[in-house]
């Protein structure tokens, strides 16, 4: 059979996205669900339960290269491409200021994010998910509970803020580098470790969530 080539792409990423990218693939490995493998979550494949692991760091002048490579026969993995594999959607609607507002709602029913703010137009609403499309994925998360500061390399232009409310719930809310909160947990959570779990999952589930009109 000849080769084909059925995905292909070159983008330059911060590290943390970077990070975010192969944790995806890899809780997805560990569940053995299929793979996700590019940013608008479109096309995935079917790892098997075993298969050939090739990994090779290449250092040709002054430029370094490392590629990862996992290989099987097709019968046991195969590919499918124009699926949906974002478990959550965006979903658009009217609040009761007649605002427009985005939430995020994961496929077991539960919302993981929420606007923060109305929206004078739909089309501005989708502007503010976009900007979270774009950088929840690489944000740092900053426990404000801690004297930790933000990492000034390697992260997006906003960052995941964690903190507990005035009834000792636990928060989080996406920042943005010009002060705005572009997003934010929706609900607080009883520990730490579940608001973090929250806003993970909205930095692995965002870049392929399809956007809904709600009623």
């Amino acid at each position: 059979m000849s080769e084909e080539t059925v995905h292909e792409e070159e983008t330059s990423r911060k590290r943390r996205r970077l990070a975010t990218f192969f944790q995806g693939i890899a809780n997805r490995l560990r569940r053995g669900e299929p793979v996700p493998i590019d940013d608008e979550q479109s096309i995935t494949v079917n790892v098997p339960a075993e298969s050939e692991l090739d990994v090779e760091l290449e250092r040709d002048d002054g430029q370094i290269s490392l590629e990862i490579e996992v290989e099987w026969e097709e019968e046991d993995g195969d590919v499918e491409t124009d699926v949906v594999a974002s478990k959550a959607r965006f979903e658009l609607f009217e609040d009761k200021q007649e605002k427009i507002r985005w939430r995020l709602v994961h496929q077991n029913g539960n919302i993981i994010g929420d606007s923060a703010e109305g929206y004078a137009s739909r089309q501005k609403a989708k502007q503010g998910l976009e900007s979270v499309r774009k950088n929840a994925p690489g944000a740092y998360i900053v426990d404000q509970s801690k004297d930790e500061e933000v990492p000034t390399e390697g992260g997006s232009k906003a960052t995941f803020e964690l903190f507990a409310d005035k009834q000792d719930k636990w928060r989080w809310r996406l920042r943005h580098d010009n002060g705005n909160i572009i997003a934010d947990s929706g609900q607080g959570y009883a520990s730490k470790q579940k608001a973090k779990q929250g806003l993970m999952s909205v930095q692995t589930n965002v870049p392929g969530a399809p956007v809904e009109n709600a009623e």
